[in-house]
């Protein structure tokens, strides 16, 4: 088996039965199922779920993204073997949790493999709900320039990079290109304080402007909870990002969280010991990012005016092997720490998902 066999990269071309196009993200795809099959799987599985809600089949792939650029490997490997595994895995986990304990439920209701989930429908805000707990990456950036408000939070003079900050703080993102907003650039991940939330609420999918204080709410209490219970096992979540949308329960429409939760993709983690000893090592995506930063131009990397340089820059670089195998490695060695098992690697996704899904009766 080649190299290219290894991660699964292509998610647009499963032979599943859908109505629409396939939704495909940085990571994910989503085929959404038509009402009979929908109503059918909710009934034969056994799912709590609205009577006229609609399902999906979410398939995440071991794609990597970076600097909102996909990369690509040396010898044919287009993605990190084991990522989407650890993906769902570290996300089923603090979903779990999530909802034992209160916090917010999801739109997970099976994982039939360890790169499949079945989810409800859910319409999704578009708000990246960016916590953060210390002052690092693009926020000390700005702070070591002399910003001291960031979206509506005003922080301290005196703090030094990678400092914990006095509280957890929410520093919103849209989540895709928003159009015709004042003072928000009609770009990707561009940051948005909370009065142009509540000004602007139904353009950004909220139901009411109150939502905007709930979301705020909901993502620093899960991310304290998870920062809480990271650090029984000796981590730091140094800061994260929630998605959420609304999902239509027996009892009323609800906000809840989507896509994943606390993962090494949407998360910076530090191992406590060496952040004591005045160190700071990533056990996330950062290194990935870190990696491309020393090996090519930082400024294309990070300057949003020269973006059509940097996709050029990702699709005709081919990342060296070892560093996806050091990603893997980073991937892997975090989920076990988090959920307390071993994640399993699929040899050969492409064929497991087919054969996972086929007593789901949705393949043409």
């Amino acid at each position: 088996m080649g190299l290219e066999n290894l991660a699964l990269t292509e998610t647009g071309n499963f032979p599943i039965r859908h109505v629409g196009k396939v939704h495909e993200g940085k990571v994910r795809a989503v085929y959404w199922l038509n009402e009979g099959d929908s109503v059918r799987l909710a009934s034969q599985r056994g799912y709590s779920v609205f009577p006229s809600s609609q399902l999906g089949v979410m398939i995440t792939s071991d794609r990597i993204s970076a600097f909102e650029c996909g990369w690509k490997a040396e010898n044919g490997l287009n993605g990190v073997p084991g990522k989407g595994a650890v993906l769902n895995a570290v996300s089923q986990y603090w979903f779990d949790e999530f909802k034992e304990n209160g916090i917010a439920g999801n739109h997970l209701l099976e994982a039939p493999h360890p790169l499949v989930w079945i989810v409800q429908k859910a319409h999704p805000i578009m708000v990246e709900g960016i916590v953060r707990g210390y002052i690092t990456g693009s926020m000390w950036s700005k702070y070591e320039k002399g910003q001291r408000e960031f979206c509506g939070n005003k922080v301290p003079d005196g703090l030094t990079q990678h400092q914990q900050l006095p509280e957890a703080l929410f520093t919103p993102t849209t989540k895709g290109i928003m159009t015709g907003i004042p003072g928000v650039p009609e770009k990707d991940d561009v940051d948005v304080d909370r009065i142009t939330l509540v000004n602007n609420w139904q353009k950004f999918g909220f139901k009411n402007n109150e939502d905007v204080f709930r979301y705020r709410d909901l993502a620093i209490k899960a991310y304290n909870f998870g920062r809480e219970q990271a650090s029984k096992i000796g981590e730091i979540v140094a800061d994260t990002k929630f998605e959420v949308g609304y999902i239509q329960r027996a009892d009323g429409l609800k906000m809840e969280l989507i896509d994943e939760v606390l993962t090494p993709d949407s998360s910076r983690f530090w191992p406590a010991e060496e952040y004591s000893r005045g160190q700071v090592v990533e056990k996330s995506k950062e290194d990935f990012r870190g990696f491309l930063k020393g090996a090519l131009d930082k400024d294309i990397l990070t300057d949003k005016n020269r973006m059509e340089e940097r996709v050029e820059l990702a699709r005709a670089y081919r990342v060296p092997v070892q560093e996806f195998y050091k990603v893997s490695q980073i991937y892997t060695d975090i989920a076990s720490k988090i959920t307390g098992k071993i994640v399993r690697i699929p040899q050969n996704p492409r064929q497991e998902i087919l054969d996972a899904l086929s007593p789901f009766g949705i393949l043409n």
